[in-house]
């Protein structure tokens, strides 16, 4: 018999083969929405699940400096849904580059999520997303950063090792979908900040980067929502097969 670290293993390994595509019943994607809903709306889930929304927020930042030959500094992740992520760059372009892409990334990685589910490659999302988050704790610079991203990539290490591999694309979906409601809860929130709340416009990245560019926020606000948009578009497509089948 294979050593339990070797059958981990192989769990690991057979979690990048495709799965067979998950039969999402019109029951079943109601629950698969409800269940978003109640992770990203309600305060009482939000207070929690908005922690990984922020982590996906922060690493997007954090990609979006690597790819642009910016040096990174650390990420820093906070109990309140607040987050920094600091790069250091000679380029005014890599700056912008890597600022914007905060609010888009949750969305699209959400999207992703739900693409891989209903496609077979759920265990394979996941684990991805679970060694992402590993790797990032090498640029985590406060103890509050660490427990939330241990604990997020625990969370997938689990089910991609414990959880039967046919039943991970189900979770993906659900999890996809739960991102790109809390994609839209943030753009709304950065909207709020920008017209009601103006005293916050420090911490909002439409406001740094109009600093930086001299173009106006709600046109950064705008891209924003286009990208969210486009993201909940590309996931809609199955969701919206299973409905028309339903009806």
């Amino acid at each position: 018999m294979n050593s339990l670290p070797g059958q981990l293993w192989q769990r690991l390994v057979e979690a990048f083969n495709r799965t067979a595509l998950p039969d999402v019943s019109l029951g079943e994607l109601t629950l698969i929405l409800l269940i978003a809903t109640a992770l990203s709306v309600p305060q009482a889930t939000w207070r929690y699940f908005g922690l990984l929304a922020t982590a996906t927020h922060e690493l997007g930042h954090a990609f979006a400096a690597l790819m642009s030959g910016q040096r990174l500094g650390g990420i820093r992740l906070s109990l309140d849904h607040s987050g920094t992520t600091t790069s250091y760059s000679r380029g005014r372009l890599a700056t912008v580059w890597s600022g914007f892409w905060g609010y888009p990334v949750p969305a699209l990685t959400g999207a992703a999520l739900v693409w891989s589910g209903f496609n077979g490659w759920g265990p394979a999302a996941l684990t991805v997303g679970s060694l992402v988050l590993l790797t990032s704790l090498l640029f985590i610079r406060n103890l509050a950063g660490f427990l939330i991203t241990t604990a997020a990539a625990a969370s997938g290490a689990v089910l991609v090792l414990f959880v039967p591999h046919a039943f991970t694309g189900h979770v993906a979906i659900a999890l996809g979908l739960a991102l790109l409601v809390a994609a839209v809860r943030d753009v709304i929130k950065l909207i709020h900040v920008h017209l009601r709340r103006r005293d916050r416009l420090a911490s909002s990245d439409a406001f740094l980067l109009y600093r930086s560019t001299s173009v106006p926020s709600f046109i950064w606000i705008a891209l924003f929502i286009v990208i969210v948009s486009a993201s909940w578009f590309w996931a809609w497509q199955p969701i919206s097969a299973i409905l028309v089948a339903g009806a």
